[in-house]
């Protein structure tokens, strides 16, 4: 006789599932600043320079006042050792023991010769050249072209902890599985639909 039933077990079916702790960075940002310095062209110049200096010349043409005093002094004094001279000459003529007519003749022309009458002194040109200088002119150039300045900022970046974890998972849950596998039972048997009677 055969088993009427049969009985099956499932067992228990359980997933793991582990994730490792990690450090995770955060999200960041970057920023970065451009700024600009401006060049500029500068041109320095400076013109030739022309020094005149007419002192000496004016003081020859219209000498100052110390200048003259200075001169007349200086121009008497010579006027006399000339006049001193002029007379000794004249009074050696006059003392010459064979005076004839012929000495007035020689102090005429002794006053003739020094030129007594002399022309007035007028001067229009002046004695003594201008000082004339002069210093060369000078030109600098400076250019410079526009500076680009570039900073970088980028902020730190923070570790972020992420912790471990650890999943359950019950993908079947155990159980017992009874299944009747004979033939079913009449009461009364002759209500079987295949029932014979085997007393007739």
């Amino acid at each position: 006789m055969k088993p009427l039933i049969e009985i099956q077990t499932v067992p228990i079916s359980i997933e793991f599932k582990t994730t490792s702790a990690s450090f995770q960075p955060t999200e960041s940002t970057a920023q970065l600043e451009m700024t600009t310095d401006k060049g500029g062209l500068q041109i320095k110049s400076s013109p030739i320079k022309l020094n005149v200096d007419t002192y000496e010349a004016r003081k020859s043409v219209n000498p100052t006042l110390k200048a003259n005093m200075e001169k007349f002094a200086s121009d008497g004094k010579q006027a006399a050792y000339e006049a001193t001279a002029q007379y000794a000459q004249e009074g050696k003529i006059l003392l010459n023991i064979h005076l004839n007519q012929d000495a007035f003749q020689q102090i005429a022309d002794l006053r003739l010769g020094n030129n007594e009458h002399k022309t007035p002194n007028i001067k229009w040109i002046p004695e003594h050249p201008a000082d004339i200088s002069w210093e060369p002119g000078d030109m600098t150039i400076k250019y410079e072209t526009d500076k680009l300045n570039f900073d970088f900022k980028q902020n730190k970046q923070p570790l972020e902890f992420v912790p471990g974890d650890i999943e359950f998972v019950i993908n079947q849950r155990p159980k017992v599985i009874v299944t009747y596998v004979g033939d079913p039972l009449y009461v009364p048997p002759s209500a079987a639909p295949d029932y014979i009677d085997t007393e007739a």
